[in-house]
C-alpha cells in the first residue's frame, strides 16, 4: 500500500501545477463535453444550413430580379406618360396648324409664305482684326470688267460636246 500512496500523492502534486498554468479559455473548452444530444444537433444545424444555403441564394436572385423587373416597370410607365402627353397635344387644332406649318410648310389661304434659302447660322470670325481701318479710298489696278467680258466669251465661244445618240 505504501506504494499506491506515492502514486497517488504525485498525481495530486501535478493537479495544482496544471491548475495553476490553465487559461480561462482552456478551462471552458475542457468542460464543455459532448453527448449525444449535442452530437445530433450539430448535425441537425449542419444538415439545415446545406438544405437552406441554395434556397437563400435563389430568394436573392429572385428578388434582384424583381428589382430589376420594377425599375423596368417604372421606365416603361414613364414613357408611356410622356407618350400619352404627346397624343393629347396631337388632338390640339393649333399643335397640329403649327406642325404643319413648321414641318411641311403649309399655309393658310391668304397667307405670304417667305422661303429662307441660305437659313445657316453666321459663322464669327475666328480672330477679329486688330489693324485700324483707313479712311483713305484706294484703287485697284485690276480690270475687272475686262475679266468679266473675257470670261463670257471663253465660255460662250466654248466647243459644245456631241449630244447621245439615243437608239
Amino acid at each position: 500500500m505504501d506504494q499506491k500512496r506515492p502514486a497517488q500523492s504525485a498525481s495530486a502534486a501535478r493537479q495544482p501545477a496544471v491548475a495553476e498554468a490553465e487559461t480561462p479559455a482552456g478551462g471552458w473548452l475542457r468542460s464543455i463535453r459532448f453527448s449525444g444530444f449535442s452530437l445530433v444537433m450539430m448535425v441537425v444545424l449542419i444538415l439545415a444550413v446545406v438544405v437552406l444555403a441554395p434556397s437563400l441564394r435563389t430568394y436573392a436572385e429572385q428578388r434582384q430580379q424583381i428589382s430589376q423587373l420594377s425599375a423596368a416597370v417604372a421606365d416603361q410607365k414613364a414613357e408611356v406618360d410622356q407618350l400619352t402627353s404627346q397624343l393629347e397635344r396631337w388632338n390640339d387644332r393649333t399643335y397640329v396648324t403649327t406642325q404643319a406649318r413648321e414641318r411641311l410648310s403649309y399655309v393658310l389661304p391668304g397667307d405670304i409664305s417667305f422661303l429662307v434659302i441660305n437659313d445657316l447660322p453666321v459663322v464669327a470670325p475666328l480672330e477679329a482684326d486688330t489693324t485700324p481701318v483707313s479712311t483713305n479710298i484706294q484703287s485697284t489696278t485690276i480690270d475687272w470688267l475686262g475679266s468679266l467680258f473675257a470670261s463670257t466669251m471663253t465660255a460662250g465661244l466654248a466647243p459644245q460636246a456631241p449630244a447621245p445618240v439615243v437608239p
